[in-house]
């Protein structure tokens, strides 16, 4: 029996050890073995040389119910499903958000842009923003630029080695039915802006969408200092081809390839919001400012003009400082930029650096390696998530490169914020903070044990021998 209680006990102090030692990160309530995953197509794009497609397209697929978004990863690919490389066919942007349609309703290309661009009655609490029609509401990302659509995912070019994953165990949380207006049914919208630059006569000037590139006229829509930008590359304008270049039987149909990670969405999971910092915002610190907003007209935007000598030292600084309207965590950040960007920084006010994200080039010709382009950006996921409170500013930086003139390069800071954090699932791993602490707690265990187990041993051998003289004892006594 003694030799039964002694393993017990030896049981149970290992058992101790185990629980006590977990690390902090998984005594929360996880989502990654929940995560689903599924791949879709985007309608075709039917592409010539020099030719671009900014098409939006509604009612795409995508997982439905009230779920959480962990991660959108997109591609262009061809027919056959090969990745189509930068080189051929530049992706200029993509972005994907979803819309409350009422049931029943088509919503036409044309009838997109319309509410686009005159959709204004906002819901800031819900981000939500009603359409030119009454059929359409818009589900935009919580800030900060007041533009009607405001995607929830979209990159560029350096998509295939840009992280989107949200962080366990938050996600993106979409469909929810208490929110969803009555009579209407959620669908998702995404816009493509390709540009085929095989056989151009400049394929860089043709990615920045040159406007002396392009078969635009310059008069009331685009002002004659504008040199260059998606104004200049709208949906169907055509950029310089090569004399000579063979035209012929260069049709071709593209598709966006985009891969969605998500959770069905339960009490363990904790929602997150995406909020976008643009560099062109116009917000300037004044009395009464709010940072809400309404406040915030953002250029999207601009160029970089030539420096006047040449040497490394050739670099465009453009800096802004923003007020947070918000409380939260920042649990993940990334920038976006154009060919030329040389890196990215989110700072406090103070200089405390929250983040620096940096272009990945490429030196080769297939798909993810694209000599010239950015093919990927480093993002950053905070060991601690970074507490903001409302009304502190947050100052971000992009540098690019000025040897060389750019026109529309884009500076623009993704990041992702949690309303609160996570309570752990067990109460003792909150008790250490630090994996020293675990390591030390771990060692005082671990000699309590041997200790135990050498007192438990006395008490059994001592045990024993009384055992061994009662039984003298009674020989005696007979």
């Amino acid at each position: 029996m003694a030799r039964y209680r002694g393993r017990s006990l030896i049981s149970s102090f290992a058992l101790l050890v185990n629980a006590l030692t977990i690390s902090p990160s998984h005594g929360f309530l996880g989502t990654e073995k929940k995560i689903k995953s599924a791949v879709f197509l985007s309608p075709k794009l039917v592409m010539n040389p020099g030719s671009v497609a900014n098409a939006f397209f509604s009612d795409m697929d995508f997982p439905r119910g009230h779920i959480g978004i962990k991660s959108f990863d997109a591609e262009l690919v061809d027919e056959a499903g090969n990745s189509v490389p930068l080189h051929e066919t530049y992706l200029h942007h993509f972005a994907v958000a979803p819309v409350y349609a009422r049931k029943g309703f088509k919503l036409s290309q044309r009838d997109m842009l319309r509410n686009l661009v005159l959709g204004s009655k906002q819901d800031p609490d819900r981000n939500l923003v009603a359409g030119w029609s009454s059929d359409i509401v818009f589900v935009n990302n919580a800030g900060l630029c007041n533009n009607p659509f405001r995607p929830l995912f979209g990159v560029g070019g350096e998509t295939r080695k840009t992280s989107t994953y949200v962080p366990d165990p938050y996600a993106i949380e979409i469909g929810n039915p208490e929110e969803t207006p009555a009579g209407f049914e959620l669908k998702w919208l995404m816009n493509i802006h390709a540009i085929d630059t095989r056989g151009t006569v400049d394929k860089l000037g043709c990615a920045e969408c040159r406007c002396d590139l392009y078969n635009v006229t310059i008069g009331q829509e685009i002002k004659p200092d504008y040199k260059g930008g998606y104004h200049c590359c709208s949906d169907k304008t055509q950029c310089l081809v090569r004399n000579g270049f063979d035209n012929g039987n260069k049709t071709r149909s593209i598709y966006l390839k985009y891969t969605v990670r998500w959770v069905d969405w339960d009490s363990s999971v904790m929602p997150a919001k995406v909020y976008l910092l643009d560099v062109t915002d116009s917000w300037e610190r004044k009395e009464g400012s709010t940072g809400d907003i309404q406040e915030h007209d953002c250029a999207v935007e601009y160029d970089v003009k030539p420096c006047k000598t040449n040497g490394d030292g050739c670099v465009d600084v453009k800096k802004k400082s923003l007020m947070m309207p918000f409380n939260g965590y920042i649990v993940h950040v990334g920038a976006h930029l154009h060919s030329g960007g040389l890196g990215a920084s989110l700072s406090r006010e103070g200089g405390e650096g929250i983040c620096t994200s940096m272009p990945k080039y490429g030196n080769g010709v297939e798909p993810g390696n694209e000599a010239g382009y950015v093919v990927g950006m480093t993002t950053c996921y905070p060991q601690e998530p970074v507490k903001v409170s409302y009304g502190e500013t947050l100052t971000m930086e992009f540098n690019y490169s000025s040897a060389i003139g750019h026109t529309g390069v884009m500076g623009i800071f993704y990041i992702i914020v949690a309303q609160q954090l996570p309570e752990p699932e067990i109460s003792l791993p909150a008790l250490f903070q630090a994996q020293t602490k675990s390591e030390s707690l771990l060692a005082f265990l671990a000699v309590t044990m041997v200790v135990a187990v050498v007192v438990l041993t006395a008490a059994v051998v001592y045990r024993r021998q009384n055992r061994e003289d009662g039984y003298h004892y009674q020989s005696l006594s007979i």
